[in-house]
């Protein structure tokens, strides 16, 4: 599966950005030149210049870049090469020599931070006040050309990137493993249940992109789907700019995201707000400073165009038909999710095995509920074991 001319050599990594990037940095942010306000107060716009104002001050001056460098840097990190590029990943194997592996995949603007607070207990539960049959191994890469260790140069898919995965997990060891993901995350695992289904026993998603209730089809008598169509419909009415700029210019974009930090920050934070389990800002849901970091991974590493370049990639197939997939599929739905799949639409495409809906959290669902996501994770995967 691999490109032949790749390595299955699988190096050690350890972050350490240089100095003077973190010095670049700072100088941009000083230098900001500042939009006035609109003339519609709050979000409805896009990120208010207050906030914006507030969140680069924190940045320039209390942020700490090296004390979340040391956190990430406490998990294992590699890098192998796979179809050319170089994939970075945490892999944190558990004391439990029989716990299950589980590869946790983010998304779009999400990184490998979405689940930093999780994988202590996933890995060490009987530490964290679980069972130590509920352990898993955990690998959490980032996909390629969203962050570390740098932009891709060549087309990469989310079907792609599965494939990746498959053989990363090969080269691993690892030849019976689960999967979970939300956002581009989902749609990757749910691909690699396909294209590895010999090894992939179990997925857990918390989004389904393809199982949204359409207005021609929904059936008006059936709530669930009415919810879902009505966040579909407000997706398109609404939120989905975003997506239509990277998936038709996405180099043009890259131009202002890669010179100006404030323009990546406005770009990515804004998501979160409007993605979130949030009322004012996104701190009501996510940690400023894991905010931040993950605005950090994007910036240093220079990789908004790349990972924008998926969706120009995909756009192609979207409201294609969706591939049938065989493998037992978990579903946690987060309440304030920007789609809704419905259950009657996904068993079309998907073997769906369990439906639940938490209490709280919304796109970013281990980042906003680390602790719900885990029961879930433990749960829905323990008959796989």
């Amino acid at each position: 599966m691999s490109d032949s001319t790749d390595s299955r050599e699988i190096r050690p990594f350890r972050l350490d950005v240089p100095q003077d990037q973190l010095d670049d940095l700072a100088r941009r942010l000083a230098a900001t030149r500042w939009p006035i306000d609109g003339p519609v107060s709050g979000w409805a716009q896009g990120m208010p210049r207050g906030y914006a104002h507030e969140l680069v001050e924190y940045w320039r001056e209390d942020y700490d870049w090296r004390a979340q460098e040391a956190r990430l840097n406490r998990h294992p990190q590699f890098l192998t090469r796979i179809f050319g590029h170089d994939v970075h990943f945490l892999h944190v194997r558990s004391a439990e020599q029989d716990a299950l592996p589980l590869m946790l995949t983010h998304g779009w603007p999400g990184s490998i931070v979405e689940f930093l607070e999780v994988i202590g207990p996933l890995t060490d539960p009987a530490g964290h006040g679980g069972n130590r049959a509920d352990a898993f191994h955990v690998v959490v890469p980032t996909i390629p050309g969203f962050g570390i260790p740098g932009p891709t140069t060549s087309e990469w898919t989310t079907r792609r990137v599965a494939e990746a995965w498959a053989e990363l997990m090969n080269r691993l060891g690892y030849h019976r493993y689960t999967a979970h993901g939300g956002d581009y995350g989902s749609v990757i695992s749910r691909h690699l249940g396909i294209v590895d289904r010999e090894h992939v026993v179990a997925l857990h998603l918390t989004a389904l992109l393809g199982s949204s209730a359409r207005a021609d089809s929904a059936d008006p008598d059936d709530p669930e789907q009415q919810e879902s169509l009505a966040k579909a419909q407000r997706y398109q009415r609404e939120l989905i700019g975003y997506a239509l700029l990277q998936s038709t210019r996405p180099q043009s974009l890259a131009y202002a995201l890669t010179d100006s930090p404030v323009g990546q920050l406005a770009w990515i934070v804004e998501r979160f707000k409007d993605w979130t389990d949030s009322t004012d800002r996104p701190e009501d849901a996510v940690d400023r400073d894991l905010l931040l970091t993950n605005v950090m991974i994007y910036w240093l590493f220079e990789t908004a165009g790349s990972s924008a370049r998926y969706y120009f990639a995909g756009a192609k197939d979207w409201g294609s038909p969706q591939e049938i997939s065989s493998t037992p599929t978990a579903v946690a739905l987060m309440p304030r999710d920007i789609a809704r799949p419905a259950r009657q639409i996904a068993e079309k495409t998907d073997n769906i095995v369990r439906w639940q809906e938490l209490a709280h959290g919304g796109h970013f669902a281990a980042l906003e509920q680390p602790e719900l996501i885990v029961t879930d994770l433990r749960e829905a995967l323990r008959p796989y074991r």
